[in-house]
């Protein structure tokens, strides 16, 4: 407990892997998987042009942030056969839907006319309630979420006549299977189906530069490197990712999830000046027990040393998860993030009364509050009880060992200013 705190990885087990797959990696191991799966920028760029038939990637500022990130791939990493194989896969999807989208604006620069306005921004620590609210808010008409299907096959770009029955979503779920597959415990976890609403860094992959990469790899050099970019070329790809979607099925509204943009809000207000804000809250030790495991299970599609790089340290420890809220006080009280810009949802009281938390976010933001459209969530909400996929156990910390007690102090301001109750 000694510097940062208590560190939950070093109390993580993985589940068993499924027999077929610990043999393909043993007998992997045997094998020259470098050469047999290529992840060198040539091969990578030059399979994701064949596949399209297009070349041009647009501006070169996204590839000193690819040349890095492949580069520390194959130093630290890590990564297994299946590992390597599924790496090579993504790395391909995301370099095509680059190619796609940077010919749709070539042809048609009508797209960057498009207005985003006023997008939704759900955030909160992981496993606070940020998934299940977006789900349920995506079913009213007034939203529009990037689904998983769009986020990884964007061309043609979506519309709303085919929206629901697109081919892309058969295709999107073929590569959910194959997590569910390789790590059956994730069905449980988090959903992922092929037509699930994303958050908004499974869309930026193409842009090469996010937090995504320390989340899906074990390289703790991405993070300093990281640290030390202009956000704001994520921010850039960000927009120019919703104008395309949109361009072809526009709603009046983009709701979006990403965890990982709480410390960047005054780049995102920079992009979107008139975007608002949900924040999620939940005690804070409860969401910081069920993300350790559930980011245990993800590196471990990958590798054998799911915790080996350290990574995510500011998701980990108590005193950087509560430096993430202590900004977020400051830049409500500072005026940054305005009044009647944002809305605090709590997870307790939407586990007693959903609907009624859901309304009174809509009324702080001004939302429109249809009876129509809250019938249509209930109705998803009905469908799709807490546990339908199974139960996700994990290790929890209690309130009367002293590591929680110590981090309970850590989280005072943060739980006292939301009013975020202890869970028992």
């Amino acid at each position: 407990m000694a510097g940062e705190g208590y560190d939950r990885r070093i109390d993580w087990v993985p589940e068993k892997r499924p027999e077929w797959l610990a043999e393909f990696n043993r007998l992997g191991a045997l094998l020259d998987v470098r050469s047999i799966v290529p992840l060198d920028e040539e091969s990578l760029l030059s399979h994701a042009a064949r596949n399209t038939g297009l070349s041009d990637f647009g501006d070169d500022d996204w590839r000193p942030h690819f040349r890095t990130l492949i580069r520390l791939i194959e130093e630290e990493a890590r990564l297994h056969f299946f590992g390597r194989v599924l790496t090579r896969s993504d790395l391909l999807i995301y370099l095509q839907a680059r190619l796609q989208i940077v010919d749709a604006f070539k042809k048609h620069p009508e797209i960057a006319e498009e207005r985003i306005t006023e997008p939704v921004f759900i955030m909160g620590f992981g496993r606070s309630g940020t998934t299940i609210l977006q789900d349920v808010m995506s079913h009213d008409p007034q939203f529009r979420s990037v689904r998983k299907w769009e986020a990884l096959f964007p061309a043609p770009p979506p519309v709303a006549e085919t929206y629901d029955t697109d081919p892309r979503i058969a295709k999107a779920q073929g590569l959910a299977d194959v997590v569910y597959a390789i790590s059956p415990e994730w069905r449980r976890m988090h959903g992922w189906d092929g037509n699930q609403a994303v958050e908004d860094i499974e869309f930026t992959y193409p842009a090469f530069l996010s937090e995504v990469w320390q989340l899906a790899f074990q390289i703790p050099s991405w993070e300093p490197y990281f640290a030390k970019q202009d956000v704001m070329h994520h921010f850039a790809w960000h927009k120019k990712t919703l104008q395309y979607l949109q361009w072809k099925y526009k709603k009046p509204h983009w709701l979006l999830k990403n965890p990982t943009h709480l410390p960047r809000i005054p780049q995102l207000l920079k992009t979107y000046p008139d975007a608002k804000f949900i924040f999620t809250h939940r005690d804070p030790i409860k969401s910081g027990d069920s993300m350790v495991n559930v980011m245990g299970a993800i590196y471990y599609w990958r590798t054998d040393d799911p915790w080996g790089g350290r990574v995510i340290d500011e998701w980990i420890y108590a005193d950087q998860r509560a430096k993430m809220w202590d900004d977020v006080i400051g830049w409500i009280e500072s005026g940054l993030i305005r009044p009647g810009a944002y809305a605090n949802f709590a997870y307790h009281e939407f586990m007693d009364d959903p609907m009624a938390t859901i309304e009174r976010a809509y009324r702080t933001l001004g939302l429109a509050v249809n009876p129509e459209s809250f019938r249509l969530m209930r109705d998803y909400l009905a469908g799709t009880p807490q546990g339908s996929h199974g139960k996700h156990s994990y290790k929890r910390a209690t309130d009367d060992d002293e590591i929680a007690s110590d981090e309970r102090r850590k989280y005072q301001r943060y739980q006292a200013y939301f009013n975020v109750p202890n869970e028992a």
